[in-house]
């Protein structure tokens, strides 16, 4: 093949399409969110938050009641469910129920939860005379035990790092921190991501996919120690992205 052959072969090759920019994100502001455990500190500040902006929220628990009572003290349109109902009815569901409980509640919403997006939030965790320790699952971290538990949900990791203190509060208007989401599916992590920017002062960070879960899950028991030391509510920043 000539030079001249080959110059006209590359000119008639298709261009390829640039790089996807990572802060290219989806407009979830029409999806509704349901919050397993919404009725414990995590799970009701981050419905708080995310209704505060405008996001239907619907908050979950195992009795109907201890829902719709949480849910008319935080108002902003926010509904109470059953946790089954309230997964049915969401198109992304955040699991935010005790570690204890973890698997057993999975377990049992696998239908409701088949065919959702679901982000685990939630740190398996011991305390001794020492102060928090991480505790590593069977199947690696919590959001793995989920996956492994809802073959049929798109499970990813994020929201591990928030105060619970700083989330409940209204005077508060933005919490400066980035949220490390995890996930297999690009589209399902940027989701979630575009999720956590939704709340003032959030950004979503890729962190990775679930096999690093259990290190993110792991932190916040350094974290404890940090906010013990210093009486702070301590969050994480990732520099240079």
């Amino acid at each position: 093949m000539t030079s001249t052959d080959s110059a006209q072969t590359a000119a008639e090759a298709p261009a390829k399409a640039p790089a996807k920019d990572p802060w290219d994100l989806p407009d979830v502001s029409g999806l509704v969110v349901g919050v397993l455990g919404g009725t414990g500190p995590q799970g009701k500040g981050l419905a708080y938050r995310l209704a505060r902006v405008g996001q239907k929220v619907i908050i979950g628990s195992r009795a109907a009641e201890r829902a719709q009572a949480a849910a008319e003290e935080l108002g902003h349109g926010v509904e109470g469910h059953d946790n089954a109902e309230t997964a049915r009815r969401s198109d992304i569901v955040i699991v935010a129920v005790p570690w204890e409980g973890h698997g057993k509640t999975l377990e049992s919403l696998r239908e409701d939860l088949a065919g959702k997006l679901v982000v685990d939030c939630v740190n398996p965790l011991g305390f001794d005379k020492q102060g928090a320790y991480a505790l590593k699952p069977e199947e690696g971290s919590a959001a793995q035990q989920a996956a492994a538990l809802l073959p049929d949900s798109r499970v990813t990791a994020a929201f591990h790092h928030l105060s619970a203190v700083l989330l409940q509060d209204p005077e508060i208007e933005q919490i400066d921190t980035d949220v490390m989401v995890l996930g297999e599916a690009r589209a399902d992590v940027e989701i979630v991501q575009a999720l956590a920017g939704r709340i003032p002062g959030m950004r979503g960070v890729f962190a990775g996919r679930l096999r690093g879960a259990h290190q993110v899950e792991s932190l916040v028991a350094n974290l404890i120690s940090v906010n013990r030391r210093y009486k702070a509510h301590a969050g994480l920043r990732v520099t240079d992205v």
